[in-house]
């Protein structure tokens, strides 16, 4: 079955939203209501196109990664339950249910915490042109895809427009603080490890994901989104073989497609035609019951 699509949400009697690439952020005061559309982004554009489904896939997946990390960090969910949001969210349960989270409000950290354990994307460019991720070395006559002899900690600036760009440790830890740097460099290998590890039991390979931080007063806490399809590359272990791009169960395989149009990756992006919308779909729904042993509540 597939739901109807999702563009853009409209609450009446709420605050107006923010928009991120992919979230409407409703600010609440004390909290913040995020919901997940069915908005898809790549290189850093938006697409005309929506993924039905697609943000009930990224909100329903981020909570299980949440739930199963909290003895290793604590997370900003406060509820995705609609039936536990306050009275003037249940009103819109028909749009929230399934997509959305109540969250803590945070003082986001300015970086994205990246794991890599797997050479690919922009790490594999920097390599291939200087053999380096973010400045720094790796042995000589490594393949396109092949496993990195330890997972690394490669932070990128976050781009408000534009692409965001991979920076070294130590410029991290200009940004935020040598002590402050050093626990998300820590939390976020920890966190890759633990994830490689479920996902290697259901057959999966995670080459690379993303973590975003932030304080709750003096607590450090994982939020945003976690370990999803759109904040990863999911490999079918099944299919691994190095020295070549990878088959996909991550938006990869729209960044695969318009590539091949000879598009310039700025905005406009270009229309999708049904075929991919449906195979990222379809992707995306499977990765998703790989990694829990359920479906997608649609």
């Amino acid at each position: 079955m597939t739901s109807t699509a999702v563009y853009r949400t409209e609450l009446s009697g709420l605050a107006p939203a923010s928009r991120g690439k992919v979230r409407d952020v409703y600010d609440l005061g004390d909290t913040l209501l995020l919901v997940a559309t069915d908005r898809l982004s790549a290189f850093d554009c938006v697409f005309p196109d929506p993924i039905p489904d697609k943000g009930k896939v990224l909100n329903q997946l981020s909570a299980f990664w949440f739930e199963r990390t909290l003895s290793l960090v604590p997370n900003h969910v406060i509820a995705t339950d609609v039936s536990a949001f306050p009275d003037t969210l249940r009103v819109h349960a028909a749009t929230l249910t399934g997509r959305s989270t109540l969250a803590l409000k945070l003082e986001m950290l300015p970086i994205e915490c990246v794991a890599r354990g797997y050479l690919a994307g922009s790490g594999w460019k920097e390599y291939e042109a200087r053999g380096t991720i973010c400045g720094m070395r790796l042995p000589p006559g490594l393949k396109e895809s092949d496993a990195l002899p330890e997972p690394i900690f490669t932070p990128a600036t976050k781009a408000e427009s534009g692409h965001d760009e991979n920076i070294s440790f130590d410029t991290a830890a200009t940004i935020l603080g040598g002590e402050t740097a050093e626990r998300v460099r820590e939390l976020t290998l920890t966190l890759y490890r633990e994830a490689c590890r479920h996902a290697t039991d259901k057959g999966i390979l995670i080459a690379d994901t993303k973590f975003e931080f932030g304080y709750d007063g003096p607590t450090l806490t994982i939020a945003d989104e976690m370990l999803t399809p759109d904040s990863s590359r999911f490999w079918p272990a099944s299919t691994y073989r190095p020295g070549g791009a990878q088959a996909s169960l991550d938006k990869q395989f729209v960044r695969d497609y318009v590539e091949g149009l000879g598009w310039d990756k700025r905005p406009p992006a270009p229309g999708l035609p049904e075929d991919i919308v449906q195979g990222l779909r379809s992707r995306y729904l499977d990765i998703f019951r790989r990694l829990t042993g359920r479906d997608v509540a649609l």
